[in-house]
């Protein structure tokens, strides 16, 4: 009820701040933030006076991201479905700009120009945050989350429970930078004075977290913006997106495919504008694309992963003297979602399979993704799927052990006791999660419910577990491919 009431009245606030998903809209003279007048909209005759109920309105997909917009109508591709007007979005420019003392700490910091824009933001809104209802941005503020999932808010166990070196290093890299800026922009909290809950490293990692995961792109502050009810859109990856529709005119093609079918500030509006990227039914989950990530870039800005994400990558170890054979950037030699080899990494494969002294009369082959001969891609197959059973060999669980242990957790436990006993005995990592959270002692209550930390390591470390299952299915899927491809040029 709480929860319901909080997003009644953002949504009644982000009405009279010109937001609207009426394509109809027009925008009046924008007034400045923190004014007792706000703007106001003047929708069409047979619209909503909400700023949701037109075309879009706040829904949950348990199985898809949460909380997100659902469509109202039919909704065409190309087609406006919401306007968020430029006074209504939050950037760091705005938050200085109307808070005196921010104003002046960060006029006189001696953070370089880079550092502004990195910390700037964050600092500002946790000095809003501070505010509490005092500020202006409250009802908006009410709609973040509490805590997020990315691999800077990630401890010491949940980090090793991706296994893979490479994520490894991505998350200790990720956690080190967020402290270096933590650290870096102490001093001017101090001067703010803000409460010792605000200065936390918990409370910093909150501010980057939603910084890196809700803000938007604006063309006049680096930093990006918070956008109100434009963040309820939950991410779709840009492999999904649908042709163009063969019925549209020529005129039609032109207009909709050259526009940005996602979110973009837009000059002639004064708001960020928002575009449906494919054909929508009632009822639909209306996606955004947020840009091409992999699970593990997902996982590090946003704090989740797709179990279907067309533009995951898995990278092995491949040959030291590969890069003589050919020009291919080492990010182009990945193996692809589907187990499929990337056309850089065998057309690189096939050239290095090849006799030095062959290369050149066959490189144009090659380079055209053609196979040489049987014998040269039955070597190249061969190599990976030994490379591929390898790299899974040397991780410490199986695809079948992370896929049980998945099951275990995916139950719902209502003490700290009946998890202890799902998870105790069942693999030295299970244990090591109990010991780190404190769930070990013989004389835990059997009605004590679970801890919220216990809780919220529990979901991060079943992200990890998530995480290198994709990764090793990735492998799976290659082994599978490259046999059959063995067995029928054999």
């Amino acid at each position: 009820m709480e929860e319901s009431a909080k997003l009644k009245n953002f949504l009644d606030w982000a009405t009279l701040n010109g937001i609207s998903d009426s394509p109809f809209i027009e925008v009046n003279q924008h007034k400045p933030q923190n004014t007792n007048v706000s703007q106001t909209c003047s929708p069409s005759s047979s619209s909503s006076s909400s700023c949701l109920g037109h075309s879009l309105s706040v829904s949950h997909f348990p199985n898809a991201g949460g909380r997100g917009l659902c469509a109202v109508r039919d909704i065409g591709k190309g087609e406006l479905i919401l306007r968020v007007p430029k006074s209504a979005l939050m950037t760091s420019q705005s938050l200085v700009m109307n808070d005196v003392k921010l104003s002046m700490c960060v006029s006189k910091s001696n953070l370089s120009s880079t550092q502004v824009l990195q910390f700037v933001l964050a600092v500002a809104l946790l000095n809003e945050v501070a505010k509490g209802k005092q500020s202006w941005w409250y009802p908006y503020l009410t709609q973040f989350p509490t805590n997020y999932d990315i691999l800077a808010s990630f401890d010491q166990f949940e980090i090793q429970a991706l296994q893979l070196d490479d994520a490894i290093w991505t998350a200790e890299k990720a956690l080190e930078k967020t402290k270096v800026e933590w650290k870096d922009a102490c001093p001017i909290m101090e001067e703010l004075m803000f409460k010792p809950h605000y200065m936390s490293f918990k409370a910093w990692i909150w501010a980057s977290a939603s910084i890196s995961s809700r803000t938007m792109h604006i063309p006049w502050d680096a930093a990006g913006c918070f956008c109100p009810v434009g963040d309820f859109f939950n991410y779709a990856a840009p492999g999904e997106e649908q042709l163009p529709s063969e019925d549209l005119t020529a005129a039609d093609t032109g207009a909709k495919s050259l526009r940005l079918t996602d979110g973009v500030f837009e000059e002639i509006y004064s708001a960020y504008c928002f575009y449906a990227r494919r054909n929508y039914k009632k009822g639909d989950q209306v996606l955004l694309s947020y840009g091409t990530y992999t699970n593990l870039e997902l996982l590090e800005h946003y704090g989740f992963i797709l179990n279907d994400n067309l533009n995951d990558k898995a990278y092995v170890a491949l040959p030291s003297n590969l890069n003589i054979q050919c020009s291919w950037l080492p990010d182009s030699l990945y193996i692809h979602q589907n187990g499929k080899p990337s056309f850089a990494l065998l057309t690189a494969m096939r050239l290095w399979a090849t006799p030095t002294h062959l290369q050149k009369s066959v490189r144009q082959l090659a380079y055209s993704g053609s196979s040489i001969s049987n014998t040269n891609e039955i070597i190249v197959m061969e190599w990976l799927v030994k490379k591929c059973c390898l790299a899974m060999e040397n991780l410490p669980t199986s695809i079948e052990e992370d896929k049980s242990l998945l099951s275990v957790l995916d139950k719902e436990y209502e003490t700290a006791m009946e998890l202890k006993i799902a998870l105790s005995g069942l693999t030295g990592e299970t244990l090591a999660f109990l010991k780190v959270n404190g769930v070990v002692n013989d004389g835990i209550s059997s009605t004590i419910s679970i801890p919220k930390k216990v809780i919220r390591s529990l979901d991060r470390w079943k992200l990890a577990i998530l995480w290198r299952l994709r990764y090793k299915m990735m492998l799976h899927y290659c082994i599978s491919r490259c046999t059959k491809v063995i067995n029928d040029v054999s």
